[in-house]
Formats: C-alpha cells, structure tokens, sequence
C-alpha cells in the first residue's frame, strides 16, 4: 500500500464523517434548548418557592414519633421529591436503628443517583460538543482549499460558512451546557445537604 492509497483513505473517511458530526451538532443545540427550556421551568416552579428552615425543622422533629414527624415534614415547605424520601423512612416497618441507618443511607444515595443523573447530559455535551464543532470545521476546509486553488470562490465561501457556523455551534452549546451543569450541581448539592441533614434528624 502506498502513501498515496493512504491519504485517499483517510480523505475518505474524514469526508464520511461530516454529515454525522454535523448532525451530532444540531442534535446537542437541540437537547441544549430543551435543558435550558428545563432549568428555568425548575427554577420559576421549584426554586422560588419559600426555602425550608432547616434548622427549624430540626428541632420540631427532635425526640418526636413518627406520627408527629410525618406531620412536620408533609407541612414544611420541601419539594415534593424530597418529601417522598423523608416519608419513605417514617413510613417504614424498620426499627432497628442500624437498619433505620441502612435504609436512610440507600435513600440519600438513590437521591444523589437521580439528580446526578439530570446533569450527566449537559455534562457529556459540554465535553463533546467542541470536538465535533473542530471536526465540522476541518472538513469542509480541505474541499474549500481545493476550491481555492482551482479559483472557485463560490465553493470556498459555501466550505467556510458551513466551517464558521459548526464552530459557533459547538461553542454555544457546549458553553450553555457547561452553565446549566453548573447551576443545577450547586442546586443539587443544596439539595443533598438537606435531605441528609433531616434524614439525620428523623433518625436521632
């Protein structure tokens, strides 16, 4: 195989690899929008909602049954996902304590489980949106570079649009996936110290 074989071969395969980078690209703006399109219904639905005291709670639930701490928790002003785990632990037929601990250990971890699974999608695009925005970029400019040589402006302009605009497209999206990872990690972070802190307290 010569050198010649080589570079038709590799031409061949960056040039089969523009359309599905191109593609991947319109997809990560399209689930980018959806994302922000989800983080500010969040915000408006969730996060402007009266804060809990935590340390208020605390106390009202301090050497109390379970009856009473069901009570507490059903009219304190937590989202409702965060109710659910604190209802889970006062609703159960456990009683030990080492097993209340066990079981209040598995709710907070599938609590971490589910929001950190909320993030993980603008976590990848933020990772592999650039990449694929370079290679959207670098693949039109070969035929663009031939173009040029051979005095074609119209196929150079065409080459370095679609060049241009794949660049921006990765950005953008990778940088407005990188923000709302961001956002909703120190929200979710929020979140875990206070579901942690009342599980604690259900518990003593």
């Amino acid at each position: 195989m010569d050198i010649s074989s080589v570079k038709d071969a590799i031409h061949a395969i960056s040039t089969a690899l523009e359309i599905p980078a191109i593609i991947i690209l319109i997809l990560a703006v399209v689930v980018v929008l959806f994302q922000l399109g989800g983080v500010i219904v969040e915000f408006f639905v969730e996060r402007l909602k009266k804060k809990p005291n935590v340390s208020l709670i605390l106390v009202e639930l301090s050497g109390q049954n379970r009856t009473h701490m069901k009570a507490v928790i059903e009219s304190s002003p937590f989202q409702e996902r965060q109710k659910s785990v604190f209802l889970k632990l006062l609703k159960s037929n456990v009683t030990a304590p080492d097993e209340l601990k066990l079981l209040a250990t598995q709710l907070l971890t599938d609590e971490e489980i589910r929001l950190n699974k909320r993030v993980v999608v603008t976590d990848i695009i933020a990772r592999i949106a650039p990449m694929f925005g370079l290679m959207a970029t670098l693949i039109p400019l070969g035929p663009g570079l031939i173009a040029l040589g051979q005095g074609d402006t119209h196929a150079l302009a065409d080459s370095l649009l679609t060049a241009f605009d794949a660049t921006v497209s990765g950005l953008a999206a990778a940088g407005v996936a990188y923000i709302i990872s961001k956002v909703r990690k120190r929200w979710y972070q929020t979140d875990l110290t206070t579901v942690e802190s009342i599980l604690e307290g259900i518990l003593q």
